[in-house]
């Protein structure tokens, strides 16, 4: 497979082993086209038989991947009601769900700030791995009058439990690398210089094992799991309740105002996002 005519993704092949480089400046905001571009590789990640290890990283060192693009999110149609539909119908869980599910190994190397549908991307990852000092973790949905609608609320609390999901998602807060690797959110937090030789290294070996015993016990793993598809399905319809509401729009377009989307705001984030509210 070719993997061809992608612009925000830089792709690389060298056996079993896929590797994509994200590359949409100035801080990887999931913009409607690099969604596109992320949708598109996870069908032919999924239909490619010969990969058996994707690795997704980062050309930034500054930012692995930000938020989805408020403005795609207010311009999102919102004169009809929401209405309760299968979780396929959301065209983000199925991307998410394909790296979750897919007969490949699906490693996030994570040496920046990741956010928002950065963040939901990621946690439908088999593994991650974060640098120390560098990678930081933020769900700023709920500070901006929204929810995180792109699995996040059924992904986080399998993740680091109930408890500790709820702090992440209503409280804004940036989780730096060591506390996200003690919660379970990264397998692992390295010195910055040891992740990129860490994850090339596992990649490769387990690129190089019997392809259908790393895939089925991948599946074997998955089998393990509750199925997440009823709750994808109502995360939804409330993430389409709270785009129509006046709180909502008016704290999405105030989060633009403050800075958001812009490389200064997004580094400091969950300040930033605090201010909405006046809270801090």
């Amino acid at each position: 497979m070719a993997y061809e005519g992608y612009q925000r993704l830089r792709i690389a092949r060298e056996g079993r082993l896929v590797t994509a480089t994200i590359d949409n400046p100035p801080i990887n905001l999931i913009t409607l086209e690099l969604y596109g571009e992320l949708a598109r590789l996870a069908q032919e990640l999924e239909a490619d038989r010969e990969a058996q290890v994707f690795v997704l990283k980062s050309a930034n060192p500054d930012f692995f991947m930000a938020h989805f693009d408020v403005e795609a999110i207010l311009s999102m149609p919102t004169d009809s009601p929401p209405e309760r539909g299968a979780w396929d119908a959301n065209t983000w869980h199925v991307m998410c769900e394909r790296f979750r599910t897919m007969d490949k190994v699906t490693i996030a190397q994570i040496e920046g700030r990741v956010g928002g549908g950065g963040a939901e991307i990621s946690a439908s990852f088999d593994m991650r791995f974060g640098a120390l000092g560098r990678t930081i973790i933020n769900q700023m949905e709920v500070p901006v009058g929204i929810l995180p609608g792109g699995t996040g609320t059924q992904r986080l609390p399998r993740l680091l439990g109930r408890g500790r999901a709820m702090e992440v998602i209503l409280g804004g807060i940036d989780l730096d690398a060591e506390t996200a690797e003690r919660w379970g959110w990264l397998n692992r937090a390295l010195p910055p210089s040891q992740v990129g030789p860490f994850v090339d290294a596992l990649a490769r070996r387990i690129a190089g094992f019997p392809p259908q015993a790393v895939r089925l016990a991948k599946r074997a793993m998955l089998a393990a799991e509750p199925s997440p598809h009823e709750g994808l399905a109502e995360e939804s319809f409330l993430f389409q309740q709270l785009i129509r509401t006046d709180d909502g729009r008016r704290a999405m377009r105030r989060f633009l105002e403050l800075g958001g989307q812009t490389r200064e705001g997004e580094l400091k984030v969950a300040e930033l996002s605090g201010a909405i509210s006046g809270v801090g």
